[in-house]
């Protein structure tokens, strides 16, 4: 399979692979284990519960450091070594940048169901998973390359610090839930999804690896992803809120709940937790229709996981704490022979008025001398002006009828006139997008002149539109060529925006983002964009570069209304 290209990262550092213990997994029926040994990562060591004996009987592949996989990844480090594979830190060569890769015997009993899952994995390309780059067999080997995240930190090694405080756990759940309920529409499950399967970026957004991978690696299946998925995203909030796994193993480096208490909300085991998110905790893990927290009914799919967290109250990050300044004191001089002398430091010195100047005869007469040059400056300048404004009085008329008569002449400047120009027509316009569309049937709300209705884009990871792409936006066509002396634009959240215009020459709407020239850009809530110069055009382009936050984790542009004038 072809390499993946992604927005992610240039990798060094943190390998996304999970580390060895030596507990066995223990599973229910239905493949996912479901207490506190589910998904430590013991069945690492001597295989999950279940899996298939020839795949235990096969020999890992004779590996070493420094060994090269299709003439481009070299091996670097192995991490893990255990039931048939190896994972390995690597360098891809071709690109300079490292990677990890799995690697298994060609006739290992799980090799097709791990390509599967790997290229199924690869197709989704959703940022908030770790990508899948490459999926091969070759020389009797499988092996699969995903990317290595240089700045990432795993939700286990951030809750050896402690609980998360309340908003990063709430954004952590929401951008978690959000990602699983699209892979599952997509057909695709995780099934390991536990505290090292999460990470956090630098940027503060959380991304998953190993989706739909993992499992295949260590045979893992169920009846019920979904149900197993949204049960693996309660106990990562769980954790989260408490710092303690919510079954009674120790698992991750956090202790396990008390024998024989059963399954208590985590507001009842730490003082201060968020009672929505404690609430909502119990909802995802009590899913099979047991007694879910406080009457509110079960989550049993990612998908009802996000409508709860969307229903919550959203919860705002804490206020930031700023830093007194220091007491200002007041220092003063002395006045020496020589000049201004500091004092010796911490020294005190009253402040005295400074003796009044003498005033000399050659003073008085220098001041005599300036006054009576800035009187006849002041005359003279009077005159010329008023000689000026005589001689254009006479030519005003002319003037102003060559400007008024002058219709049709390219060359001339009409000034705006502020007459509103109407909208004939607009349409979503995303051509650095993999499906160059962005929510074509909502972009009539922009110019409906209905403030609380709007056009919104897709959601990003960054206001940066996650780095995949420059921007997006929406061509207004104007019906004809039109003068235009503004564009107003109200949005929903501060945003960056760009107004582009194609060439009053053109024949039919330009499709390509290099026809349209640059005339104008701001930022704001409502922007108004006056192109520096005289604008004529049937198309405009609205680009916006930069997205708010929505409030759930993420970036989206939303239009309100779109005004545009003479």
């Amino acid at each position: 399979m072809a390499e993946r290209s992604t927005a992610a990262v240039d990798v060094a550092d943190n390998s996304g692979e999970e580390p060895l213990t030596a507990k066995a997994d223990q599973s229910t029926a239905d493949g996912v284990a479901k207490n506190p040994e589910r998904d430590t990562d013991s069945d690492e060591a001597q295989g999950s519960g279940g899996a298939e004996g020839p795949g235990r009987k096969t020999s890992p592949p004779e590996l070493h450091s420094g060994h090269k996989l299709a003439r481009r990844y070299r091996l670097e480090e192995c991490v893990t070594r255990l039931d048939g594979f190896s994972s390995w830190r690597a360098v891809d060569e071709k690109l300079r940048r490292a990677v990890g890769v799995h690697v298994l015997p060609a006739d290992h009993a799980r090799a097709r169901s791990v390509l599967a899952a790997a290229r199924s994995s690869a197709l989704l390309g959703d940022p908030r998973f770790v990508q899948v780059l490459d999926a091969v067999e070759e020389n009797d080997l499988v092996y699969v390359v995903h990317e290595w995240l240089p700045d990432a930190t795993e939700l286990s090694t951030l809750l050896a610090g402690g609980p998360l405080e309340p908003h990063d756990a709430y954004q952590m759940v929401s951008q978690i839930a959000s990602a699983m309920a699209a892979a599952h529409r997509e057909g695709l499950a995780h099934l390991r999804l536990n505290p090292n399967a999460v990470l956090r970026a630098s940027t503060g957004q959380w991304r998953i690896r190993g989706l739909a991978v993992n499992a295949a690696l260590r045979g893992i299946g169920s009846e019920t992803p979904q149900r197993a998925d949204t049960e693996a995203i309660g106990a990562l909030l769980y954790a989260s809120l408490t710092q303690r796994w919510p079954y009674e193993n120790d698992a991750y480096g956090l202790s396990g709940l008390p024998k024989d208490i059963g399954l208590i909300p985590p507001d009842q085991v730490r003082a201060g937790v968020h009672r929505g998110l404690s609430e909502l905790t119990m909802r995802a893990l009590v899913n099979d229709g047991a007694t879910a927290s406080r009457h509110e009914a079960p989550c049993t799919t990612p998908e009802e996981l996000v409508k709860a967290i969307g229903e919550m109250p959203r919860i705002r990050p804490p206020e930031p704490s700023f830093t007194a300044p220091p007491e200002y004191q007041r220092t003063t001089y002395q006045q020496g022979t020589y000049g201004r002398q500091v004092p010796h430091p911490g020294a005190t010195q009253p402040i005295t008025a400074p003796p009044a100047p003498l005033q000399s005869r050659t003073g008085k007469a220098l001041k005599w001398a300036v006054s009576a040059l800035l009187i006849a400056a002041l005359g003279l300048g009077s005159w010329q002006l008023a000689d000026a404004l005589m001689d254009r009085g006479g030519k005003s008329d002319d003037t102003h009828k060559s400007r008024t008569t002058d219709d049709g002449d390219k060359g001339s400047k009409k000034p705006a006139s502020g007459k509103a120009v109407p909208i004939k027509g607009a349409r979503d316009f995303d051509p650095f997008g993999p499906d160059q569309s962005e929510k074509p049937d909502d972009i009539g709300k922009a110019i409906d002149t209905d403030a609380a209705s709007y056009w919104q884009t897709d959601f990003y990871l960054s206001p940066e539109l996650g780095n995949l792409k420059p921007g997006v936006g929406m061509i207004l066509d104007l019906g004809k060529v039109q003068q235009v002396g503004k564009v107003t634009v109200s949005f929903v959240g501060e945003t960056s925006v760009e107004l582009r215009a194609a060439d009053a020459d053109a024949a039919a709407e330009p499709t390509s983002f290099e026809d349209y020239t640059k005339a104008a850009d701001g930022s704001g809530t409502t922007v108004v964009l006056t192109p520096g110069k005289p604008l004529k055009s049937r198309y405009l382009l609205v680009w916006l570069t930069k997205l708010p936050s929505d409030g759930g984790g993420h970036w989206r542009g939303r239009v309100a209304d779109i005004k545009v004038t003479s």
